[in-house]
């Protein structure tokens, strides 16, 4: 069974059991706390207003809607393998311009520019083929939003080694050069990145407020935010022929 089934049939159970996820659904303090702080690096890097998204791994939804009532979509396309997750999906969006599908993220059943963006947040982590991943994105908009925990971290990748939940959920976080470099090599240019959040999922409260006094400081400040932060953000649009493959800083 390949990693992106194993995932599926986790995050299923998770739908199931909560009516969403276990970090977005009922959510404890530092979950609130750090998917606010995600979201807010994200619209603060990436212009959705007015925009057609596919958001690739959506879910249970929570972001799909995060876009659409505040980033300003036009239409937010959902698509994620497990079929629970999607269902809640559903209910969570109501009558808003937004709808969902069960899908892969290896073969999307699109045709090429059929988006104007492209949103991965949180999923490349959970898959054995991330390439082809974002290979199909770049394929179908030409612009990508890329959401994921920051490989650099030596405190993640203890957390991705002892915690039961991301052992259960086949975590594997990646560095930010390596995305960049993927992105370069299937025909994207990073236009801008950014280090963001520092409070983890599933902390003690205590502890997620005392981390979010400090997450500030650690953005801002040059090297340690690079090991520091929860996550990398980065904007990517697909080069014109014959365009610069040099991926920014």
């Amino acid at each position: 069974m390949s990693l992106l089934d194993l995932n599926a049939r986790a995050f299923n159970d998770d739908a199931q059991r909560h009516g969403g996820y276990a970090y977005t659904s009922g959510a404890r303090l530092s979950c609130r706390m750090a998917n606010e702080r995600l979201t807010a690096a994200t619209l603060g890097l990436a212009d959705f207003r007015g925009q057609r998204v596919l958001d690739v791994g959506c879910g249970d939804g929570t972001y799909s809607v995060e876009l659409y009532d505040r980033g300003g979509a036009a239409f937010v396309q959902g698509i994620d393998p497990a079929a629970a997750a999607i269902e809640a999906a559903r209910k969570a969006a109501g009558t808003r311009n937004i709808e969902f599908c069960v899908g892969s993220a290896y073969d999307l059943p699109y045709a090429a520019e059929s988006f104007d963006m492209a949103y991965l947040r949180g999923v490349l982590h959970h898959m054995d083929r991330p390439r082809d991943a974002l290979r199909e994105a770049l394929r179908v908009a030409a612009r990508i939003v890329v959401v994921e925990p920051n490989g650099y971290s030596p405190i993640l990748k203890l957390i991705e080694r002892v915690s039961r939940y991301h052992r259960g959920h086949g975590e594997k976080s990646y560095p930010p050069h390596r995305l960049r470099r993927w992105t370069a090599d299937l025909g994207g240019q990073v236009a801008a990145g950014r280090f963001a959040g520092l409070v983890p999922m599933f902390a003690p409260d205590a502890l997620a407020r005392l981390l979010k006094i400090v997450e500030p400081l650690l953005e801002a400040t040059p090297l340690l935010r690079s090991v520091g932060c929860a996550v990398y953000v980065f904007v990517a649009t697909r080069r014109a022929p014959g365009g610069s493959r040099r991926p920014a800083a």
